[in-house]
C-alpha cells in the first residue's frame, strides 16, 4: 500500500524529538526521512539526555528557546519535550517520532533509553509513535544518509500500519558494510534478554563493561535480527489491553519485507 495524502486531507503532523541533543545529526536525518510524508514539529532536549530512561522534571522550570531551523530546544527530557509539546508546544501532533539514535536500542534497551521513552510517553497520551536507533557496529562509522533512506522506507511503511492504543514502533537499523546490499525489514519480536553485568570493581565505586556486541540473544528476536543485518521492527506496548475480536494476525509475528518493495510503495 502506498501512503500518500489526497488533496481532501491533511497531512499528519510529527513531534520529532531525540535523547542525543536538539543539534544531532540523527535528528536531522530523522526530519529529511519525514519530509513529504507530514508536518514536522521539531522539539529536543536542549543536551544529550542519552540513557536517561523516561524521567521527566516535576520540579523547576523547563526552559524552551528557539533555534536554526524552527527547532525548539528544551532544558529537560525527551519524555519532558512530549509533555509539553502535548500540553502548549505542539498540541496538533498526531504521531511522536524519535531518534535517529546514535547506537542500537534493542531488547532490554527499551527500559532505559531516553529515545524510546519519548514515544513510550507519547502512547500513554494516546499517540502512536516510531523510536529508531542506528546500531553501531565496532570500526563503522555512521552513514547518516544511508540511516535517512532506510528510515524513510519504514516511516511509510509503518504510518499504512495500525498501531494499537498504548503501543509504539521500536526501529533498529542494522550497521552494514558500505558495499552491502540494502537490508529487509523484519517484523519481529523484543528480546527479553538481559543485558551482560559486567562491572570492574574499584576500591571506591564500579564501571560497567559489559560487551553489548556480544549479548545473550533469541533466535529471530530484535538483537539477532539486526545483529543479522536487517531492519528490526517490533511492537511494544505499554500497556496490555483487550484484544480486538476483529483482528486478524501478529502484527508482531516474524515476518519480512524487502526494503526495496517497501520503497516501491512510497510515494
Amino acid at each position: 500500500m502506498a501512503f500518500s495524502v489526497t488533496a481532501d486531507q491533511k497531512p499528519p503532523v510529527f513531534l520529532l524529538t531525540n535523547d542525543d541533543g536538539f543539534d544531532a545529526p540523527g535528528l536531522l536525518a530523522l526530519r529529511l526521512a519525514a519530509q513529504g510524508l507530514g508536518e514536522c514539529r521539531v522539539i529536543a532536549p536542549l543536551a544529550a539526555e542519552s540513557g536517561c530512561g523516561h524521567r521527566v522534571t516535576t520540579h523547576g522550570a523547563l526552559r524552551v528557546s528557539r533555534r536554526e531551523g524552527d527547532v525548539l530546544a528544551v532544558s529537560g527530557t525527551p519524555a519532558d519535550c512530549v509533555r509539553l509539546a502535548r500540553h502548549h508546544l505542539a498540541t496538533d501532533a498526531r504521531w511522536v517520532l524519535s531518534g535517529i539514535n546514535a547506537g542500537g536500542n534493542l531488547g532490554t534497551d527499551i527500559h532505559h533509553s531516553g529515545t524510546v521513552a519519548a514515544v513510550r510517553e507519547g502512547a500513554i497520551h494516546g499517540l502512536p509513535g516510531v523510536a529508531v536507533s542506528q546500531y553501531i557496529a565496532r570500526g563503522r562509522p555512521i552513514d547518516w544518509r544511508r540511516a535517512e533512506r532506510w528510515t524513510r522506507v519504514v516511516l511509510a511503511e509503518l504510518l499504512t500500519r495500525p498501531c494499537p492504543p498504548g503501543a509504539f514502533w521500536n526501529v533498529n537499523l542494522p550497521a552494514l558494510e558500505p558495499d552491502e546490499p540494502d537490508p529487509e525489514i523484519i517484523f519481529c519480536p523484543i528480546d527479553p534478554s538481559p543485558l551482560p553485568l559486567h562491572f570492574e570493581v574499584e576500591a571506591d565505586g564500579a564501571v560497567y563493561r559489559g560487551d553489548y556486541h556480544g549479548r545473550e540473544r533469541r533466535e529471530a528476536a530484535d538483537v539477532a535480527v539486526c545483529f543479522g543485518g536487517q531492519i528490526a521492527v517490533s511492537l511494544a506496548r505499554v500497556f496490555e489491553i483487550e484484544p480486538d475480536p476483529k483482528s486478524t494476525g501478529d502484527p508482531n509475528g516474524t515476518t519480512g519485507r524487502g526494503l526495496a518493495g517497501a520503497a516501491a510503495a512510497v510515494s
